[in-house]
């Protein structure tokens, strides 16, 4: 197994720390690539997502969708089969699970449904209006230091 060793990242960089974190725990998958259930993610908005994960027969009182700490844990357990049935081929997969979605910042999950055996779950990106973009307009001829010196003496 190889590892790969990010403190060259971390001291030469600002402000990465998600990014570099984000790397830590694609490289140090816990669950040896899990691949049950099948899910997509895709696209629905500019600042939207869709995460639909095939859950073919489990019913909606077996499924648990939770948010926590920027994280999206979507599980399942079914609930004790009947023992009188016997399956001569068993191809639907129903053991529980539990999935895991790291959700990045001002990142809000706004609904879950379950239809037809897929589970979707719609995100979206609100980012605050104090945190989008604002232009400063720049004043000519004066500094900024200027004015708050000549706000105080006339406070005074």
């Amino acid at each position: 197994m190889r590892t790969f060793d990010l403190t060259p990242l971390y001291r030469s960089t600002v402000g990465f720390d998600q990014m570099a974190g984000l790397m830590d725990r694609v490289l140090a998958e816990p669950n040896g690539g899990q691949t049950y259930p099948p899910y997509n993610i895709e696209k629905t908005a500019e600042d939207g997502w869709r995460i639909s994960i095939a859950a073919a027969g489990f019913s909606e009182d077996d499924l648990n969708v939770e948010v926590r700490e920027n994280n999206l844990i979507v599980s399942a357990k079914r609930a004790e089969e009947d023992g009188n049935r016997n399956f001569l081929h068993r191809g639907i997969a129903t053991r529980a699970f539990e999935r895991r979605f790291h959700l990045a910042d001002h990142v809000k999950v706004t609904g879950a449904s379950y239809v037809s055996g897929m589970l979707n779950i719609d995100l979206v990106r609100e980012v605050p209006e104090a945190l989008k973009p604002r232009t400063i307009q720049i004043a000519k001829g004066e500094t900024v230091e200027a004015k708050v010196v000549e706000k105080k003496k006339k406070a005074a």
